[in-house]
């Protein structure tokens, strides 16, 4: 009898261990949780290059055509412009909205900074079209930092569009869709401001998500995206890219850029 209680008295303590080391198990077997989703207004220009496009080298140096320059959002906070134009980085474009339901907290620092040590600058938005029409956006924008004058030191705005850090790459829209809230946006920018919007974006997302739509060549600037020794091939309807994002890691600001003409072309597209 004494056996028969001392084997019972076993069993629960068995069973336990058990669950124990299943429950182990399943912990070190199981997969890790997907990254969480980024914040909504973190997104920047270029935010999903590196992850999409990769990065294969970097342009040469000492081209006397091209002109140096940065770009900005929240995540550089008070920006060195001084630093910056010592340096040769001669233009700028800080992120001024979001959707619309975000500004930058440092884009007064970061727009007006760069000014007064000599830049020629601009605004930036970050478009996202699963929120609001491209209009809305775009009176966003103007209302929050992207509008333009005829001072000679300010470049048109910029639309961001590229993949979604928020969900699915191209907003959930369609390829029409996508170029009709594009068509939107710059459409309603145009008649706010005068100006027609500078067009940012990577070749391989405009061909996935407009179906590589060439019809926005004609009028609007292209600041291609592409981390590599060059900018590579152009979306459809552009011959030639205006500005290039070359790196995200260069030196005091991290994504560093190319305006395809010496300083004087850079001064022309400020003065329209």
């Amino acid at each position: 009898m004494s056996v028969h209680r001392s084997g019972t008295a076993h069993r629960p303590r068995l069973l336990a261990a058990g669950i124990l080391l299943a429950a182990f198990s399943l912990l070190f077997t199981h997969p890790a949780p997907a990254a969480t989703t980024p914040a909504r207004g973190s997104a920047y220009l270029g935010m999903g290059v590196l992850a999409h496009d990769g990065q294969n080298g970097t342009p040469s140096t000492g081209d006397a055509t091209q002109t140096e320059g940065v770009d900005v959002s929240s995540h550089q906070g008070n920006v060195a412009w001084s630093t910056l134009w010592s340096s040769g980085v001669k233009w700028a474009y800080a992120k001024a909205s979001e959707g619309t339901y975000y500004t930058n907290p440092y884009f007064a620092q970061q727009y007006n900074g760069s000014y007064a040590v000599g830049m020629i600058r601009g605004a930036y938005h970050f478009a996202t079209p699963d929120t609001t029409t491209g209009a809305t956006q775009a009176n966003y924008f103007v209302d929050n930092g992207g509008g333009w004058s005829r001072d000679g030191r300010t470049l048109p705005g910029a639309l961001d569009i590229e993949w979604n850090p928020y969900g699915a790459a191209c907003y959930g829209k369609s390829q029409s869709a996508m170029v009709s809230w594009i068509s939107s946006f710059l459409t309603q920018y145009k008649a706010r401001t005068g100006r027609d919007a500078v067009i940012y974006t990577a070749t391989s997302w405009w061909t996935q998500c407009t179906g590589d739509y060439g019809g926005f060549g004609t009028a609007d600037p292209l600041w291609i995206a592409r981390y590599a020794s060059d900018p590579g091939t152009l979306p459809a309807g552009w011959s030639y890219y205006t500005m290039w994002q070359y790196t995200s890691s260069g030196p005091t600001v991290g994504d560093h850029d190319k305006f395809n003409g010496a300083l004087d072309r850079v001064q022309a597209l400020a003065n329209g």
